[in-house]
């Protein structure tokens, strides 16, 4: 079967890869020169499952009035007159209730955990590079209260069976030593030892390259400019350069996608929820961090990426606005100098702002819609490199008539319907 998939961030590529791995002439289109190019490009840098979280929880309506009071703010919203942005909102407020949370993250977790195994399976089949170290995420504490609030987390994590520790401020600093000068600013910390970190760019980069042996086409520099339907179906792709024709096509557009599905009728919850990164270059690798950290009091990860830390967070909802407004860099910048000081050159670092593709209820939606040849893998949001090759295999599976790993009927466009 020939498949076009729209879109070359790590989850189109991801995706594609999986495609032709199942025996498939795959074609992909992204209006960009290369891939990874988009949200994929500096992000976080986490392969953290047993963080998967929505953003969507109980006491963030409250959460949020708070954080939109702070100089460091977690959460910036520049409302708009805009249906999109408030319907989306709206359908998060929804979700922020104690028993919508608990499902919402036990799917999202399940998904994670599906796909750092299959990330571990790439890595073993094809021996791909991309900075990634094996050594965990941990979530840090500034206050008691934080700490004290985990209980919901736990549980989860729990009955996931994902392991987990509990550490106090000695064993924060046991695991990431370039905390010791700063130990009395923390009281403890959560730590996932089987979360990975990785460049998310460099990985797509060469993933994307894997694919082109395998026989995936890339037709960059092409810009979608709509889907034609034909007797209930898909029939081609309208792109700057033409039309394009496959037997089943794949939405992997990321916050793009629900433009260019809501003119089939398809109402398609994914809104951009803006990110920021900066990347450092370590000029001290003692006071560097060992793997990544995340921040509790103001959402920001900090990673260690080879001779680089990236320091990324923040959600922002603005609409399809990719500025670099200064105190957003001012933010990140006093996460990572706060904690580890010294560790790298902030001055020298750059800075990147990326759309994160967001659904109300936090979990991605995977798999086929009401056209029977048009299939979704997109609203990731913060999550897509953790869920990258898990999605892309689970993609795969369903395109190819074959039954995934995972249940993965809750990942659907439907349960909106429901």
């Amino acid at each position: 079967m020939k498949i076009a998939v729209l879109g070359s961030g790590v989850i189109g590529v991801t995706s594609a890869y999986y495609l032709a791995q199942a025996g498939h002439e795959v074609v992909v289109v992204d209006r960009q020169k290369a891939s990874g190019l988009e949200t994929s490009f500096a992000n976080a840098g986490e392969v953290s499952p047993g963080y998967s979280s929505p953003w969507a929880a109980p006491g963030i309506p409250q959460k949020a009035i708070r954080w939109l009071m702070m100089e460091h703010a977690p959460l910036i919203l520049r409302p708009a007159v805009d249906r999109e942005m408030l319907g989306w909102l709206f359908a998060m407020l929804r979700n922020c209730t104690a028993a919508r949370y608990a499902v919402n993250k036990g799917r999202m977790v399940r998904l994670a955990e599906y796909s750092r195994d299959r990330l571990i399976d790439l890595r073993a089949a094809t021996g791909i590079q991309y900075d990634q170290r094996m050594q965990g995420t941990l979530q840090l504490f500034r206050t008691q209260k934080q700490l004290d609030g985990i209980a919901k987390d736990v549980e989860v994590l729990r009955a996931g069976g994902v392991p987990f520790e509990i550490l106090d401020r000695d064993g924060c600093v046991a695991v990431e030593p370039g905390l010791a000068g700063v130990r009395d600013t923390i009281v403890g910390g959560l730590r996932l030892p089987n979360d990975e970190t990785g460049d998310c760019f460099k990985f797509t980069t060469e993933l994307a390259a894997l694919a082109a042996a395998s026989g995936v086409t890339f037709r960059y520099e092409t810009k979608i400019e709509g889907l034609r339907r034909s007797g209930g179906r898909i029939a081609s792709v309208k792109t700057s350069r033409g039309d394009i024709v496959a037997d089943a096509y794949l939405l992997a557009l990321g916050s793009h996608s629900a433009g260019l599905a809501r003119p089939l009728g398809i109402d398609l919850p994914v809104y951009p929820v803006k990110g920021y990164s900066i990347t450092v270059p370590i000029v001290d690798a003692s006071r560097a961090p060992e793997s990544t950290l995340m921040d509790e009091s103001y959402k920001i990860a900090i990673t260690r990426l080879g001779d680089r830390i990236r320091v990324g967070g923040m959600a922002e909802i603005s609409g399809y606005t990719n500025d670099l407004p200064e105190r957003r860099r001012r933010t990140l910048e006093f996460s990572v100098g706060s904690l580890f000081p010294g560790a790298g050159d902030l001055a020298a670092a750059s800075f990147w702002s990326g759309l994160r593709p967001m659904t109300p209820d936090g979990t991605p939606v995977i798999g086929a819609t009401g056209i029977p040849n048009l299939f979704l893998n997109t609203g990731h949001g913060t999550l897509g490199w953790t869920m990258a090759c898990g999605s892309g295999q689970v993609i795969a599976d369903l395109m190819s008539g074959k039954a995934p790993a995972i249940e993965t009927s809750d990942l659907a466009i439907a349960r909106y319907a429901a």
